[in-house]
């Protein structure tokens, strides 16, 4: 009778097209608070259902670091409290599409290059150089000049975007890498070392047999 109106974590996380792992980690994480159990089985009502779903909304359709994503999740923050993490993730993605809407640019300007080799007969590479690299900070140099001059030890950062910044869009969760192969689900970024495949050490252990299995 306790199960009436309410389904497993199985049935829960199939609803989203998700792995059980990913709920459980999202639990972890503080995305989800755990739910009621009967007999060490989660199980979940309509509410827990929604939720799980606004969880999927922020984490995976919208991107959201875990620990703002939770502050959208948990039913416990004020309206300000959990607009304000939007807002937050909103100004990441328009610096992102911004970022590719640059590069799209680009890429599509050269398309238009009717020479076989770009960097030895395009007429208008140096101006692109100064324009959208870190060669522009030295434009009144050849560059071979401006070569030498960017690695003397007192040359002016190189990055378009000050390293206080960079270091900022890290913590933020900025670069985000993308979805679990797996599960579909958000893949943490680490503030250093290699970015992570998988969400979890399940989805990890379920990718190794399916290799072996193939």
């Amino acid at each position: 009778m306790a199960r009436r109106g309410k389904v497993l974590i199985g049935e829960a996380a199939a609803l989203y097209g998700l792995a059980p792992s990913t709920v459980r980690w999202w639990e972890r994480e503080g995305v989800l608070d755990p739910p009621a159990r009967e007999g060490g089985k989660r199980l979940y009502d309509d509410t827990g259902l929604r939720r799980i779903g606004l969880a999927y909304l922020c984490c995976v359709v919208g991107r959201m670091p875990l620990n703002q994503a939770a502050v959208v999740t948990s039913g416990e923050a004020t309206r300000d409290a959990w607009q304000s993490a939007v807002e937050g993730q909103l100004a990441r993605v328009e610096r992102q599409i911004a970022r590719l809407e640059a590069a799209r640019g680009y890429l599509r300007h050269a398309l238009g290059c009717t020479d076989d080799d770009i960097a030895g007969e395009c007429p208008v590479l140096d101006a692109e150089l100064a324009a959208h690299t870190p060669r522009g900070r030295y434009p009144d140099a050849d560059l071979v000049t401006a070569a030498r001059e960017a690695h003397t030890p007192d040359a002016p950062d190189a990055s378009h975007a000050p390293r206080d910044e960079r270091a900022a869009d890290r913590a933020e969760g900025d670069e985000n890498p993308g979805s679990c192969p797996v599960c579909q689900g958000p893949v943490a970024l680490p503030s250093r070392g290699r970015p992570p495949t998988y969400c979890s050490p399940a989805c990890r252990q379920r990718a190794y047999r399916s290799r072996r299995r193939a």
